[in-house]
């Protein structure tokens, strides 16, 4: 894709601009689309257009980002447009301080997935129904900091098969956690496409910026590649980013628990449900006492 060409007809060109995610990657797959970071201090949510047969999602940020999950998003980011060199500042830093922001992640997403596992029994107690799904949250926020210890960007594509070509470690033996209460053992096409349905419901009714069509781009290419199990993945981690950003209304959302029972593949099993909820919470703390005590 031309990038150049994208910023010029967007009107993007009078901020720094640069190239992240997948495509700058030493690993991308035919559906990834192209991250375009605009440097524009805007608060807006992220916009999907369609461009020269590919998706291209744009996001908006801040010259001054101080939250390590976003600055991590921006490592090996490709520079498009900087004619004031902030962006070549702010890279520089990045590489600069590389190792701690990895660790500074690790360490919010293992508290995050501590705090999953305590609402996860605590609806399981109340006999709250999204329970199942903070469950999920919890597996994936393991995830996402067993990658980040590693040094691994958070790219819900690729993270399954990252995760499996890791080195044994007394860190990474916990990735067999992540595996056991994800689900991803289900993974066949008839459950695969009434999850992608349901994902994209849910995408829409949250994100409302067409990333559906992204979704329906990926789900395609995993299945049409008999990678399944990374579908199942990558479907959950999606749902997972959209939950956590209606996990203060939940109360008001009620009626989307039907669509995320199918959107999550959640578990019913209240005993097992538990059971799981405590095998994330004992990894967890192993990591968390292991990287602390480093």
């Amino acid at each position: 894709m031309d990038v150049e060409k994208f910023v010029e007809e967007h009107g993007l060109s009078e901020f720094p601009i640069g190239l992240a995610g997948c495509q700058v990657s030493d690993f991308h797959f035919d559906s990834c689309d192209y991250d375009v970071v605009v440097f524009d201090e805007k608060p807006e949510s992220e916009k999907i257009v369609k461009f020269e047969n590919n998706f291209v999602m744009i996001h908006h940020a801040s010259l001054s980002e101080t939250q390590s999950k976003k600055l991590l998003q921006y490592d090996n980011l490709r520079i498009v447009r900087d004619e004031s060199w902030d962006l070549r500042m702010l890279l520089s830093k990045i590489r600069e301080k590389r190792s701690s922001l990895f660790l500074d992640f690790a360490k919010n997403c293992l508290i995050e997935s501590l705090f999953c596992c305590q609402k996860t029994k605590e609806s399981i107690r109340t006999s709250d129904a999204f329970a199942p799904c903070w469950q999920k949250c919890a597996a994936y926020y393991l995830a996402d900091a067993i990658s980040a210890i590693n040094h691994q960007r958070s790219s819900p594509s690729h993270m399954l098969d990252s995760l499996r070509k890791l080195k044994k470690t007394r860190i990474n033996k916990n990735i067999a956690t992540v595996t056991q209460t994800i689900g991803i053992e289900r993974s066949v096409p008839t459950l695969l496409e009434r999850m992608l349905k349901s994902t994209i419901g849910f995408s829409d009714l949250i994100e409302k910026n067409n990333h559906s069509q992204i979704i329906r781009q990926k789900h395609d290419f995993f299945v049409r590649n008999s990678m399944l199990s990374d579908c199942y993945f990558y479907l959950g981690y999606t749902n997972k980013e959209n939950f956590l950003k209606i996990k203060g209304s939940l109360s008001q959302r009620q009626d989307l628990i039907y669509l995320l029972k199918v959107a999550f593949d959640i578990e019913s099993d209240e005993n097992l449900l538990e059971q799981q909820s405590e095998t994330v919470q004992k990894s967890a703390n192993s990591i968390l006492e292991i990287i602390s005590s480093a």
